[in-house]
């Protein structure tokens, strides 16, 4: 033992034989899936799917065949499902307050519905126009009135939804275009479906539908154009005017002359507006390219002309205007229409439904904010579609409070009028649901189905109406329960899902 060391023919006695290094064994090795992960830890855990981190390891320069001899998987998109599996999910918080672009000030909303309800009162102005023979139970003056009001309502709802595609791509010269060839051809078709609907009216009856369609007109361009201040201004000395005449009626000249007034002020108002398209070097035809949904007559090939929005994509908007007029319309004049005594009862339900308008546009800007608070806020999809339901909830609630409020204070203070039933109250109620979920629906998009409903609810109502089918107040109430129903469904199967709220 204590024998010198033996050393192979021609070693050094000053060196030793190398010792074999030991191999480490494949099952003490780290795991290189492990490896990766830790390297990649934040990234993978604020991934909200696998394809992100493939798209990772692509970017990196990871090819399959590196993948399969480093970490023994098929290919990125297996290495980056594994990798998911292994990271808890870790989603960090924005630094700074979170950018809310629904966040909406409530005083611009109550404004909106406030210049929505005003023109009302010129009906109380322009009462001594009306003369002639009422038809359909309907005071005298009312079916050319009603007629010309639907027929604004549909075009030029059908004209803010293809100005405002304009204005979302940018082009606020084309919506101008667009408003200052809709608006006129606008106003001209209310006023000749006012004058075929006029029967036996008086002129003076048709010279104020035409007027109505003028300034149902040049309104849209204030509105859609983001002048409500404007249009307030110019209806101030109209609504003042009214409000005095209900204590003690003006003279007929001045009733005419504020009545003019306020229409010639919104329509100068509007030409202001759409004034800088006038001076646009393209003039008319550019107008009529914006209004159309193609591009130039022949001046170029079809892939060089500019995309623009389908004009097609403006007609279910125009028919849900129409049919939500036509709702509005039968819980204001149901009783006339049905053949009974018209009552005091109907018009402030058509005041409440109008003002309430403003509440109902600041609720949707607000269930589009606390939405997007439970795309942060929530997990998992479940968890995501529950916040939904309650937010959905929460906003219609408040809605329907607020309608309620307003149907009782103005039935409060309307001359004559009592105080609504319960089949009335719950009418008007289920109507306020139809509405506020249409909007809803439409505010994503959805504004197929919700013009079918609506569109199916207004002719469902027509009919009973027609052939005196049940009494009239239930009947109503009993299609917008259903209307109410179906676009509840509508609302839970589309916004539980997060790829609708982008």
């Amino acid at each position: 033992m204590s024998g010198s060391v033996w050393l192979p023919p021609g070693s050094r006695p000053d060196t030793l034989p190398g010792i074999p290094r030991q191999r480490t064994p494949s099952w003490a090795r780290p795991d290189p899936v492990d490896e990766l992960a830790v390297r990649l830890e934040d990234f993978i855990a604020a991934a909200v799917h696998p394809d992100e981190i493939a798209a990772l390891l692509e970017s990196d320069g990871l090819s399959d065949d590196q993948i399969r001899q480093r970490y023994g998987v098929k290919n990125s998109f297996a290495l980056a499902e594994t990798l998911y599996e292994r990271v808890e999910r870790r989603y960090p918080e924005p630094d700074g307050p979170v950018h809310d672009p629904w966040r909406m000030g409530l005083l611009g909303c109550l404004l909106r519905g406030v210049v929505f309800a005003l023109p009302g009162l010129a009906y109380v102005l322009g009462a001594p126009l009306f003369t002639g023979p009422g038809d359909y139970g309907l005071p005298a003056g009312t079916v050319p009135l009603l007629a010309g009001a639907l027929c604004g309502w549909t075009w030029n709802q059908g004209l803010a939804h293809r100005a405002y595609a304009w204005l979302g791509l940018g082009d606020r010269m084309a919506a101008r275009r667009a408003l200052l060839l809709g608006a006129p051809a606008g106003a001209l078709l209310g006023s000749l479906v006012a004058l075929a609907f006029a029967g036996g009216a008086a002129r003076t009856v048709v010279a104020f539908a035409a007027g109505q369609s003028c300034y149902l007109a040049a309104a849209t361009v204030l509105l859609v154009m983001g002048r409500e201040r404007f249009l307030l201004a110019a209806l101030a000395p109209m609504a003042a005017g009214a409000v005095l005449s209900l204590a003690d009626p003006l003279p007929e000249a001045a009733s005419l002359a504020l009545l003019l007034g306020s229409l010639v002020a919104v329509a100068a108002l509007a030409l202001r507006e759409v004034a800088p398209a006038l001076k646009d070097e393209a003039g008319w035809m550019a107008g009529l390219v914006a209004l159309l949904p193609f591009g130039a007559f022949g001046t170029a090939p079809a892939h060089l002309r500019p995309a623009g929005p389908r004009l097609t994509g403006s007609l279910p908007y125009a028919l849900f205007g129409l049919g939500t007029g036509v709702l509005v319309l039968y819980a204001a004049l149901g009783d006339g229409l049905a053949g009974e005594e018209p009552s005091a009862v109907a018009a402030p339900a058509a005041v409440a439904l109008t003002l309430s308008m403003g509440p109902a546009e600041w609720l949707l800007y607000r269930f589009r904010s606390d939405s997007l608070a439970g795309l942060r806020s929530s997990g998992t999809a479940r968890d995501f579609r529950r916040t939904t339901a309650l937010t959905v909830v929460q906003c219609l609630a408040a809605y329907l409070a607020v309608l309620l409020a307003l149907s009782l204070a103005v039935s409060a203070l309307w001359p004559h009028s009592p105080v609504p039933g319960d089949v009335r109250l719950a009418g008007l109620l289920l109507l306020g649901v139809v509405l506020w979920t249409g909007l809803l629906l439409q505010s994503f998009g959805a504004v197929t189905g919700a013009t079918a409903v609506c569109c199916a609810a207004a002719l469902a109502q027509t009919l009973l109406l027609v052939t005196r089918t049940g009494d009239p107040h239930l009947a109503g109430a009993a299609v917008c329960g259903t209307a109410a129903i179906v676009q509840a469904v509508l609302v839970c199967a589309l916004l539980g899902r997060a790829t609708a709220h982008r």
